[in-house]
């Protein structure tokens, strides 16, 4: 019987993020979730603040990705009219689900729409989610491993349920994961720091906007 050569592994933050293997996944910065007038902040009257303070560390880490031709790609939460893409389970969830709206980012509205401060670029890519994970039923592996990427930096909202969805699916499916702790945010921070010392211990790489910058600018 054949023995298998031990796969590589990449160790450093260096490693795992340089430019030809690494995409920046960009969650749910829509206007439903970010905007003081969209559903999540008008109807379910969900705090916004920390969401719309990490805007500019995700535009700096934007701007470091496309300058050293890392792979930007958007995960763009859209519910289907009709309830055509919800289910039972969904429903059930949602109706409970702390300051939720169950027909947020409707398909085809203002509300589904990326926040005017993340202007997409050619080359960007926008995956139509309808879970919380970005991969859930969605053609973001095919994406990813048709690039050659092998590790995911997430970061957008909310850090403890898409980002996180996003980011376990992520290692689940062998890419590496890094989550740069000041371009995410939650409704309740002392959820977005539970999340980040969960992603520690077990699966991702914590580091800071400022880091991942370094390493683009550098390569």
């Amino acid at each position: 019987m054949s023995s298998r050569q031990r796969p590589q592994v990449l160790r450093t933050l260096g490693e795992k993020v340089r430019p030809d293997i690494t995409v920046l996944l960009i969650i749910d910065m829509c206007n439903d979730f970010i905007h003081p007038e969209g559903k999540t902040a008008v109807r379910a009257q969900r705090p916004i603040e920390h969401a719309v303070a990490v805007i500019p560390q995700m535009q700096r880490l934007i701007a470091a990705a496309r300058a050293s031709g890392v792979l930007v790609v958007y995960g763009q939460h859209t519910t289907l009219p009709g309830h055509a893409s919800d289910s039972g389970p969904w429903l059930d969830a949602r109706s409970r689900a702390t300051y939720s709206v169950e027909d947020i980012c409707l398909d085809q509205t203002w509300g589904q729409q990326i926040i005017d401060e993340f202007a997409l670029a050619p080359g960007d890519v926008v995956v139509k989610k309808h879970r919380y994970s970005a991969f859930a039923g969605t053609n973001l592996d095919m994406v990813l491993r048709s690039a050659g990427i092998q590790t995911t930096v997430c970061c957008g909202v909310s850090t403890n349920v898409c980002v996180e969805s996003t980011a376990r699916e992520a290692f689940s499916n062998d890419y590496y994961v890094v989550i740069p702790a000041d371009a995410c945010a939650s409704w309740d921070m002392n959820l977005h720091e539970a999340t980040l010392a969960s992603a520690r211990h077990r699966y991702g790489t914590v580091c800071t906007t400022a880091e991942l910058e370094q390493i683009w600018r550098q390569a």
